[in-house]
């Protein structure tokens, strides 16, 4: 079982997170695509009623085991979109639910924001993480975005399940 708190993404815990996630994505990036360009996360961004960051813990909350957060980023075309943004389980935790389990509050969060659609980018070489979204009813869209990191781009329609 795993439960959630939400903090700031400067929080000592976060940052701490953060870095091993970029860290672990500079080291398995395509040499072909360059070096990786490693993103700062806005603490505005990640903000309630606009967003939120959240560290997964387990139960009895003796460890942290995820991050991930959500971001609003726009309304186009008459849906209210957020963002998955560094969705991320440390090494010793994956494989277990974990990261299905974070996803999974994300979209419960972004829903209560009004969100009706939740986009997010990844890089093939994340194939684990490719198979999560695909998984999780996310549909291979256009780029909705220039970031340089990225090679797939992912949406899901928040409201068709709540139909």
């Amino acid at each position: 079982m795993v439960s959630f708190r939400t903090v700031a993404v400067t929080d000592p815990t976060a940052a701490l997170m953060l870095a091993d996630y970029f860290a672990s994505r500079a080291a398995t990036f395509p040499v072909a695509m360059g070096v990786y360009q490693t993103p700062v996360p806005a603490p505005a961004h990640f903000r309630s009623p606009r967003g939120a960051f959240l560290i997964a813990t387990s139960e009895d909350g003796s460890f942290d085991l995820g991050c991930g957060g959500i971001r609003f980023i726009d309304h186009l075309s008459g849906a209210t979109r957020f963002e998955v943004k560094h969705l991320w389980v440390v090494p010793t935790a994956r494989g277990t639910g974990i990261g299905r389990a974070l996803l999974n509050e994300l979209e419960t969060r972004a829903r209560a924001f009004g969100a009706s659609e939740l986009v997010l980018d990844t890089n093939a070489t994340q194939a684990i993480a490719g198979q999560l979204y695909r998984s999780s009813g996310y549909e291979q869209i256009a780029p909705y975005n220039t970031n340089v990191n990225a090679t797939h781009w992912f949406a899901k329609n928040l409201t068709t399940e709540l139909e």
